[in-house]
């Protein structure tokens, strides 16, 4: 197959696309990526081209189901009832404490069709994929996996900012997130860093349609870190601090 286009015209670049769409360029790669919107690649750089036609009658994807997904008001975290846009703590001292939470969080999430995050790695990944890959419904594929958000406070709210438009632009119910800080911890320069981006994150997750839960495993953890923590998610005074307590 040629790397030239057909000579009568009628193409349109990413850019150009996006803003027939009125999306970012983001999703336009993304829907091709996926075979959804049909694309040509051409040149030596390989760059998409798409027919005006293809674009003129693309749909955007909906949600699993056909249907749109308004944004929920609140969902259920750890039996309480809970905002959209709210920035959460939570404190464990066993295996069985970890997942008391978080499990139902992301099983609920990963059932609806909810983009859901985890922040996690090694055995601590390995112990949240057995637990979800044993509830019915739950495609365990689905998760988007990372070890930690970036280096920096600065690196961090890079990616958040990013990957939270990426899932903005398909209009979630709600977007999930878990951070299990012993893993994130791992990937900043200190302690003190980690703890200086909590307290940054509470400004950029106020502008999405999120629920994020950061736990803290108090076997890991000082004293004075934990303390430092409540300190960093005053969403937390609103709720019943015991069910935050595993």
């Amino acid at each position: 197959m040629k790397d030239t286009l057909p000579p009568e015209g009628g193409w349109l670049n990413t850019r150009e696309v996006a803003s027939r769409l009125g999306v970012s360029e983001a999703s336009v790669r993304r829907w091709s990526d996926a075979g959804t919107l049909p694309a040509r690649r051409v040149g030596k750089r390989r760059e998409r081209r798409f027919r005006v036609v293809d674009v003129d009658d693309f749909e955007r994807p909906r949600r699993a189901g056909g249907r749109e997904s308004p944004a929920a008001a609140t969902i259920a975290v750890a039996g309480a009832s809970v905002e959209v846009a709210t920035h959460l703590a939570a404190f464990y001292s066993s295996a069985a404490g970890m997942l008391r939470i978080t499990l139902p969080f992301l099983t609920e999430g990963l059932r609806a069709g909810d983009p859901c995050f985890l922040l996690a790695e090694g055995e601590v990944l390995e112990t949240y994929r057995q637990a979800l890959s044993r509830q019915p419904g739950v495609e365990v594929d689905s998760l988007v996996v990372a070890d930690g958000p970036g280096l920096s406070v600065g690196q961090a709210l890079e990616f958040w900012e990013q990957a939270l438009w990426r899932e903005v632009e398909n209009e979630p119910r709600v977007i999930r997130v878990v951070g299990e800080m012993v893993s994130e911890r791992d990937q900043f320069a200190s302690e003190a860093e980690m703890l200086a981006y909590e307290v940054a994150f509470n400004q950029t997750l106020k502008r999405f349609p999120c629920v994020v839960v950061c736990q803290y495993d108090a076997r890991r953890f000082s004293g004075e870190a934990m303390l430092l923590a409540l300190r960093a998610h005053p969403d937390l005074y609103k709720l019943p601090l015991g069910l935050f307590l595993n």
